[in-house]
């Protein structure tokens, strides 16, 4: 086998990262993972994951966790909503439809994955920020002082990934939208109306470029996400302050019902990135040091705006899992050039499939029943 005696890294304790980590010890394999989260305990900010049957759902499955994923994950219909209030059209949960992609709390995610892993197996309070070559093999350093080493990496550490520079020289790219986040605990208290207005679903509206996604039940919190191309005169410390942010939103929605108002005035914790994309289209680095490949958002970070991030990630762990057990390649090499010959085709799919769905949602005529239904 290509991994025996070998010491493999992954960085990063996401979804992904874990993912991976399970099924090569599922192998056997020596694996390590190290996360800059101090401990498992760190709150994951966010809305909820939906795993997809034919990627997600298939990662899971191979490693043994699919039954974990459906106890934990909650099946959601779709309330679709005019900006007056009114609901337009449910989308309903069936039994036929039910196990297609049910929602999960990232927080959730990642506990029944840790959860099934060796205690030792996430190294916490580890954040990379470079890599060196020593002795034939990968030196690791952290930012607290200490290092490691490794025959193998396995880069899952997200969209600004720091390893990525010993992989490819491709450059992130902002694609002009913004979207604005919200958390608002004990939801059927602080915000009923709006609360009932979901009828247990997740909430989808849009009018005029502002569109708004909304879950009544992330692990007991109504999140949200307000989508809105970004301004041209918005300065990177716009979003900072939670008031401004408030009153940003109040006067995109200035036309819409007071419902969708008392939501942004009822929310405290408001968060925000600008959406950013890692494209696929120059071939990698072929020239690296010693064997080093990225799977999740640190291969190809996407928008949002198609489900397929996560999914697409899992579907790196299981392929790239694949490649480097199956005893059909020679050398690391070999496994690894194929599954990135195989990623870079579904992932750009993927890209593709999110890019254009986003050009869509910012149109001002844009019906998320349209894009849906």
């Amino acid at each position: 086998m290509l991994l025996q005696n070998k010491k493999i890294a992954i960085i990063g304790a996401g979804p992904v990262g874990l993912t991976m980590a399970k099924l090569l010890q599922q192998q056997d394999i020596d694996v390590t993972v190290y996360e800059r989260d101090t401990d498992p305990q760190a709150r994951i900010r966010g809305g909820t994951l939906d795993l997809h049957k034919n990627s997600g759902q298939e990662a899971m499955k191979k490693a043994g966790l699919l039954e974990n994923y459906y106890k934990m994950a909650i099946p959601m219909g779709v309330t679709f909503a005019d900006e007056k209030g009114k609901v337009l059209s449910i989308k309903p949960i069936t039994s036929e439809n039910q196990y297609d992609n049910p929602e999960i709390n990232r927080n959730n995610l990642r506990k029944v994955l840790l959860e099934n892993l060796p205690a030792n197996t996430v190294i916490w309070d580890r954040k990379c920020i470079d890599l060196a070559v020593s002795d034939g093999k990968w030196k690791l350093i952290f930012e607290n002082g200490t290092h490691a080493t490794a025959d193998l990496i396995i880069g899952a550490n997200g969209g600004m990934s720091k390893i990525r520079k010993f992989v490819t020289d491709t450059e992130v790219e902002d694609t002009g939208t913004i979207i604005i986040q919200g958390d608002i605990p004990q939801p059927e208290i602080n915000c009923p109306e709006f609360y009932q207005l979901c009828r247990g679903n997740r909430l989808m509206a849009a009018y005029l470029g502002n569109l708004i996604v909304v879950n009544p039940d992330n692990n007991g919190s109504l999140t949200y996400g307000v989508i809105f191309k970004k301004p041209d005169n918005w300065q990177n410390d716009t979003l900072q302050n939670p008031d401004h942010i408030r009153d940003i939103l109040l006067n995109r929605f200035k036309l819409w019902d007071s419902l969708y108002k008392q939501l942004f005035q009822s929310t405290h914790s408001f968060w925000s990135l600008p959406t950013r994309i890692f494209p696929l289209g120059k071939p990698w680095k072929t020239d690296r040091p010693l064997p080093i490949t990225l799977i999740g958002d640190s291969a190809h970070m996407m928008p949002p705006f198609a489900g397929q991030g996560v999914n697409t990630g899992l579907m790196d762990a299981l392929i790239l899992s694949e490649c480097l057990t199956n005893r059909v390649h020679q050398s690391l090499h070999a496994a690894i050039s194929d599954y990135e010959k195989r990623m870079f085709k579904y992932a750009s799919e993927a890209q593709q499939e999110s890019s254009v769905n986003e050009k869509e949602m910012r149109h001002p005529d844009f019906s998320f029943q349209q894009l849906i239904l």
